[in-house]
């Protein structure tokens, strides 16, 4: 049995400032080996919370370097390495985000392996296999994600992006589809996806089912659960709107 566990669904500054929502990654459990999508602020905290061992984890995954998505990196890598003693663990990030320096230089030499994400390309950390679509519109390198389940599961992650017209290609296996709403109505500027963005998106494809997740204040204002709920009846497709602590199993 595979498991998505969402430890957190903050996803804009004041939401994750203020802990409206937990701003903990994401986990994925695949025959009881650990990976752990974008350790933001608090991850440690919520796997503590879960009873999620940290040093079970044998692959991180960070999509792109913001702090919402990064911030844990640092003290997950040594907790997983058990402070260097155990050199373990694999890290799969953005050169961007190595040359940011957003791991500290000190606990490379802690883990097994680090990998550099590139676009559109297959990556196998057993039994781990997921692939990056194109890059993304955002303000740092960044790239969607769609892991491989053994029960022949596929399952996308739009992570931080503004709308462009390729995504859904980009996206068109995904039976799930995990979509990072930060916003509720688009504003000019902004590179997050909105609530029109989705409908747009969804226009063109069918996935078995949709999560909304990673929402800022005007999505929490909002009310997530009634904006799915309205989605899923226009739409006529299963959505919903994740909260912290959410699992989705195979």
């Amino acid at each position: 049995m595979s498991e998505i566990i969402f430890l957190g669904t903050a996803g804009a500054r004041y939401v994750v400032a203020k802990q409206l929502r937990a701003s903990a990654g994401t986990i994925i459990n695949i025959e009881n080996s650990y990976l752990l999508l974008d350790p933001g602020p608090g991850t440690l905290v919520y796997l503590a919370k879960r009873k999620i061992p940290v040093e079970k984890i044998k692959t991180i995954v960070v999509s792109h370097h913001h702090l919402d998505h990064s911030a844990d990196l640092n003290v997950i890598v040594d907790a997983i390495t058990e402070g260097g003693f155990k050199k373990r663990g694999t890290l799969f990030l953005t050169e961007s985000a190595l040359r940011e320096n957003i791991l500290l230089p000190y606990l490379r030499n802690y883990l097994k392996k680090i990998e550099i994400l590139k676009p559109h390309t297959v990556y196998e950390e057993n039994p781990f296999n997921f692939k990056t679509t194109c890059l993304l519109k955002h303000t740092a390198e960044n790239y969607g994600l769609l892991f491989y389940f053994p029960e022949g599961k596929i399952v996308g992650f739009i992570t931080d992006t503004a709308y462009f017209e390729e995504l859904a290609k980009e996206f068109a296996e995904a039976n799930i589809l995990v979509i990072y709403t930060v916003r509720y109505k688009p504003k000019e500027g902004v590179l997050h996806l909105s609530i029109p963005d989705v409908k747009r998106l969804l226009a063109k494809m069918k996935p078995e089912e949709v999560i909304l997740t990673h929402f800022g204040m005007t999505m929490i204002r909002a009310n997530p659960f009634k904006v799915a709920q309205e989605l899923s009846k226009e739409l006529e497709l299963k959505i919903r709107a994740c909260y912290d602590g959410m699992s989705i199993k195979f």
